[in-house]
Order: C-alpha cells, then sequence, then structure tokens
C-alpha cells in the first residue's frame, strides 16, 4: 500500500520541479527581451530615430521626466524628435518580469541639446514599465526619470 503513495508523491514531485524550472525560463526570456528593448531604445535616440522608437511605446504611454514634466506619447516623441542625442548609454540595466509585466531599471548618460535647443549633459536613473500586449510584444506603458548627482 504505501509504494502506490511513494510513487504518487515522487511523481507529484517531479512535476512540481519541472512546472517551477518552465517558470523559471519563461521568465529569464521576458526579462532578456525586455533589456534587448530598452538598448535599442537607446540605440533609437543616438540615431535619431523616433520611427525605431514609436512602436516601443503603447498607445497609453506617460512619461514623467526629471524635472517632473508630464507627457503622453505624442507630446514624448515631440519632444524625443527635437532632442539631438550625440550619446545616450545604457547602465546598471536590471529588468525583472512579473508574468506579462516587466520592470527595468536602467541608468542612462546623455549628451546632445534637448528639444529646447539647450545643451544636454545629464545622467538620469529611469523606472520604466512594460507590458506584454495581446499581439505578444512588449510595450513600455510608463517611465519616470530622476536625475542621478555624480
Amino acid at each position: 500500500m504505501k509504494k502506490p503513495i511513494t510513487w504518487i508523491l515522487a511523481g507529484a514531485l517531479s512535476l512540481g520541479c519541472a512546472l517551477m524550472a518552465q517558470a523559471g525560463e519563461t521568465s529569464g526570456a521576458a526579462e532578456k527581451a525586455v533589456a534587448a528593448l530598452e538598448q535599442k531604445w537607446a540605440q533609437a535616440q543616438r540615431e535619431h530615430t523616433t520611427e525605431m522608437e514609436a512602436p516601443l511605446l503603447a498607445e497609453k504611454y506617460v512619461s514623467i521626466n526629471p524635472d517632473g514634466k508630464v507627457s503622453d506619447r505624442t507630446q514624448f516623441i515631440a519632444d524625443e524628435t527635437a532632442t539631438k542625442y550625440t550619446t545616450a548609454n545604457v547602465e546598471d540595466l536590471k529588468v525583472t518580469a512579473f508574468g506579462d509585466t516587466a520592470i527595468a531599471r536602467v541608468l542612462l548618460t546623455y549628451k546632445g541639446t534637448d528639444s529646447k535647443g539647450k545643451a544636454l549633459d545629464a545622467h538620469s536613473r529611469w523606472t520604466d514599465t512594460w507590458v506584454k500586449m495581446p499581439d505578444g510584444k512588449w510595450q513600455c506603458v510608463a517611465s519616470h526619470g530622476s536625475n542621478v548627482k555624480m
């Protein structure tokens, strides 16, 4: 009588371990995908290609920049179009996934001119919230930036 229960427990343990391993792989894939999108975003800024940047942002995207300015997707893209980056570098990138949501923490260093034509030399830490949309693509839904004193 003890043998069937032992086999059932062993089977349940094996299934549980397999499911946990699969969940870890999925989580790792999401984190890698979002990290790659963060790098693509910085590349778009360096290359001044808002056409590459726009698809990364959800229709209801909202951004709060380090100065406290709140922008919707349209205003953010307009500001990005007017900003001329000579450098936009990703540092200290960490992504944590929670199912179909991921939080990216990144330190960005920028140089160039901002949307008003003023010199730009900034170190900002950003928190970006990404959601896996029904079509399977990850899009950023919210960003918040804070200046970092160097």
